[in-house]
Protein backbone atom coordinates (compact mmCIF):
# COMPACT_ATOMS: atom_id res chain seq x y z
CA UNK A 1 0.00 0.00 0.00
CA UNK A 2 2.72 2.46 0.83
CA UNK A 3 2.56 5.31 3.30
CA UNK A 4 -0.05 7.27 1.32
CA UNK A 5 -2.31 4.20 1.09
CA UNK A 6 -2.05 3.53 4.82
CA UNK A 7 -2.93 7.17 5.55
CA UNK A 8 -6.01 6.97 3.30
CA UNK A 9 -7.15 3.76 4.99
CA UNK A 10 -6.64 5.33 8.45
CA UNK A 11 -8.70 8.39 7.49
CA UNK A 12 -11.44 6.19 6.03
CA UNK A 13 -11.56 4.04 9.18
CA UNK A 14 -11.71 7.14 11.36
CA UNK A 15 -14.62 8.45 9.29
CA UNK A 16 -16.47 5.12 9.58
CA UNK A 17 -15.99 5.02 13.35
CA UNK A 18 -17.29 8.61 13.65
CA UNK A 19 -20.32 7.84 11.49
CA UNK A 20 -21.02 4.65 13.47
CA UNK A 21 -21.01 6.62 16.72
CA UNK A 22 -23.43 9.19 15.26
CA UNK A 23 -25.74 6.47 13.97
CA UNK A 24 -25.72 4.70 17.34
CA UNK A 25 -26.62 7.94 19.13
CA UNK A 26 -29.50 8.54 16.72
CA UNK A 27 -30.60 4.91 16.91
CA UNK A 28 -30.60 4.90 20.72
CA UNK A 29 -32.90 7.92 20.69
CA UNK A 30 -35.32 6.07 18.44
CA UNK A 31 -35.06 2.83 20.40
CA UNK A 32 -35.75 4.42 23.78
CA UNK A 33 -38.30 7.17 23.16
CA UNK A 34 -40.07 6.85 26.51
CA UNK A 35 -36.97 6.48 28.65
CA UNK A 36 -36.24 9.43 30.81
CA UNK A 37 -39.88 9.33 31.83
CA UNK A 38 -40.79 7.35 34.92
CA UNK A 39 -39.91 3.74 34.23
CA UNK A 40 -39.97 1.00 36.85
CA UNK A 41 -37.41 -1.76 36.75
CA UNK A 42 -36.50 -4.65 38.98
CA UNK A 43 -33.14 -6.31 39.30
CA UNK A 44 -32.91 -9.83 40.71
CA UNK A 45 -29.34 -10.52 41.78
CA UNK A 46 -27.84 -13.78 43.03
CA UNK A 47 -25.75 -13.67 46.24
CA UNK A 48 -23.71 -16.73 45.27
CA UNK A 49 -20.43 -15.44 43.76
CA UNK A 50 -21.39 -12.04 45.17
CA UNK A 51 -17.95 -10.61 44.42
CA UNK A 52 -18.86 -10.84 40.73
CA UNK A 53 -22.59 -10.19 41.03
CA UNK A 54 -22.07 -6.89 42.88
CA UNK A 55 -19.94 -5.68 39.97
CA UNK A 56 -22.67 -6.74 37.52
CA UNK A 57 -25.18 -4.82 39.66
CA UNK A 58 -22.99 -1.71 39.58
CA UNK A 59 -22.84 -1.96 35.78
CA UNK A 60 -26.61 -2.42 35.48
CA UNK A 61 -27.35 0.55 37.74
CA UNK A 62 -24.87 2.72 35.82
CA UNK A 63 -26.53 1.80 32.51
CA UNK A 64 -29.99 2.60 33.83
CA UNK A 65 -28.81 5.95 35.20
CA UNK A 66 -27.15 6.72 31.86
CA UNK A 67 -30.53 6.17 30.18
CA UNK A 68 -32.40 8.45 32.57
CA UNK A 69 -33.86 5.91 34.99
CA UNK A 70 -34.01 7.36 38.51
CA UNK A 71 -32.51 5.24 41.29
CA UNK A 72 -35.81 5.34 43.19
CA UNK A 73 -37.48 3.64 40.19
CA UNK A 74 -35.27 0.56 40.50
CA UNK A 75 -35.92 -2.20 43.02
CA UNK A 76 -33.10 -4.66 43.74
CA UNK A 77 -33.99 -8.08 45.12
CA UNK A 78 -31.33 -10.55 46.28
CA UNK A 79 -31.80 -14.31 45.86
CA UNK A 80 -29.55 -17.10 47.17
CA UNK A 81 -28.15 -18.18 43.77
CA UNK A 82 -28.67 -18.28 40.01
CA UNK A 83 -30.99 -21.29 40.30
CA UNK A 84 -33.47 -19.17 42.27
CA UNK A 85 -33.52 -16.29 39.77
CA UNK A 86 -36.31 -17.65 37.51
CA UNK A 87 -38.93 -17.94 40.27
CA UNK A 88 -38.27 -14.43 41.55
CA UNK A 89 -38.07 -13.02 38.01
CA UNK A 90 -41.44 -14.53 37.18
CA UNK A 91 -43.01 -13.12 40.36
CA UNK A 92 -41.60 -9.64 39.69
CA UNK A 93 -42.61 -9.65 36.03
CA UNK A 94 -46.03 -11.12 36.79
CA UNK A 95 -46.79 -8.35 39.27
CA UNK A 96 -47.08 -5.90 36.34
CA UNK A 97 -45.30 -3.36 38.55
CA UNK A 98 -42.18 -3.29 36.37
CA UNK A 99 -41.45 -2.42 32.75
CA UNK A 100 -38.63 -5.00 32.75
CA UNK A 101 -36.74 -7.36 35.05
CA UNK A 102 -32.97 -7.78 34.90
CA UNK A 103 -31.46 -11.02 36.21
CA UNK A 104 -27.84 -10.98 37.38
CA UNK A 105 -25.71 -13.85 38.61
CA UNK A 106 -22.57 -15.84 38.11
CA UNK A 107 -22.07 -19.59 37.75
CA UNK A 108 -18.45 -20.76 37.64
CA UNK A 109 -17.65 -24.28 36.47
CA UNK A 110 -16.42 -26.62 39.18
CA UNK A 111 -15.35 -30.25 39.12
CA UNK A 112 -18.88 -31.69 38.88
CA UNK A 113 -21.83 -31.47 36.49
CA UNK A 114 -23.60 -29.14 38.93
CA UNK A 115 -22.56 -26.19 36.71
CA UNK A 116 -24.52 -27.50 33.69
CA UNK A 117 -27.68 -28.04 35.75
CA UNK A 118 -27.63 -24.63 37.43
CA UNK A 119 -26.64 -22.67 34.31
CA UNK A 120 -29.11 -24.47 32.04
CA UNK A 121 -32.06 -24.23 34.41
CA UNK A 122 -31.37 -20.58 35.17
CA UNK A 123 -31.28 -19.73 31.47
CA UNK A 124 -34.43 -21.69 30.65
CA UNK A 125 -36.34 -20.34 33.63
CA UNK A 126 -35.40 -16.73 32.96
CA UNK A 127 -36.47 -17.09 29.31
CA UNK A 128 -39.74 -18.67 30.42
CA UNK A 129 -40.45 -15.88 32.92
CA UNK A 130 -40.37 -13.33 30.12
CA UNK A 131 -42.34 -15.41 27.67
CA UNK A 132 -45.04 -16.32 30.20
CA UNK A 133 -45.60 -12.79 31.49
CA UNK A 134 -44.91 -10.76 28.35
CA UNK A 135 -42.59 -8.52 30.40
CA UNK A 136 -38.95 -8.34 29.26
CA UNK A 137 -36.74 -10.43 31.55
CA UNK A 138 -33.09 -10.20 30.59
CA UNK A 139 -30.27 -12.66 31.18
CA UNK A 140 -27.23 -11.18 32.89
CA UNK A 141 -25.94 -14.45 34.31
CA UNK A 142 -22.29 -15.17 33.62
CA UNK A 143 -21.37 -18.80 32.96
CA UNK A 144 -17.60 -19.05 33.03
CA UNK A 145 -14.79 -21.53 33.57
CA UNK A 146 -12.90 -19.41 36.12
CA UNK A 147 -13.32 -16.52 38.52
CA UNK A 148 -10.89 -14.53 36.38
CA UNK A 149 -13.12 -14.91 33.31
CA UNK A 150 -16.11 -13.79 35.37
CA UNK A 151 -14.32 -10.69 36.67
CA UNK A 152 -13.22 -9.85 33.11
CA UNK A 153 -16.92 -9.74 32.16
CA UNK A 154 -18.04 -7.87 35.28
CA UNK A 155 -16.27 -4.59 34.61
CA UNK A 156 -12.91 -5.98 33.46
CA UNK A 157 -11.35 -6.23 30.03
CA UNK A 158 -14.50 -7.65 28.43
CA UNK A 159 -16.85 -4.92 29.67
CA UNK A 160 -19.72 -5.34 32.09
CA UNK A 161 -22.48 -7.78 31.21
CA UNK A 162 -24.66 -6.18 33.89
CA UNK A 163 -24.61 -3.01 31.77
CA UNK A 164 -25.49 -5.12 28.73
CA UNK A 165 -28.40 -6.84 30.48
CA UNK A 166 -29.78 -3.47 31.62
CA UNK A 167 -29.57 -1.92 28.15
CA UNK A 168 -31.23 -5.02 26.71
CA UNK A 169 -34.07 -4.57 29.22
CA UNK A 170 -34.48 -0.95 28.18
CA UNK A 171 -34.44 -1.79 24.49
CA UNK A 172 -36.90 -4.67 24.83
CA UNK A 173 -39.32 -2.68 26.97
CA UNK A 174 -39.23 0.18 24.49
CA UNK A 175 -39.61 -2.14 21.53
CA UNK A 176 -42.61 -3.93 23.03
CA UNK A 177 -44.25 -0.55 23.71
CA UNK A 178 -43.89 0.31 20.02
CA UNK A 179 -45.09 -3.02 18.60
CA UNK A 180 -48.79 -3.82 18.15
CA UNK A 181 -50.37 -5.40 21.24
CA UNK A 182 -51.20 -9.10 21.18
CA UNK A 183 -54.75 -9.94 20.14
CA UNK A 184 -57.05 -11.23 22.87
CA UNK A 185 -57.77 -14.99 22.55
Amino acid sequence: LGLAGVAIVAVALGFLVSMSALLLEEMSFRLYPRWGQAARLAIAAARFNELVTRKLLEGALAALAAHGVAVEDVDVVWVPGAFELPLVARRLAGSRTYDAVICLGCVIRGETVHFEHVAGQAAAGIREAGQTTGVPVTFGVLTTETLGQALDRAGGKHGNKGWDAATAAIEMSSLLEQLPKEAEP
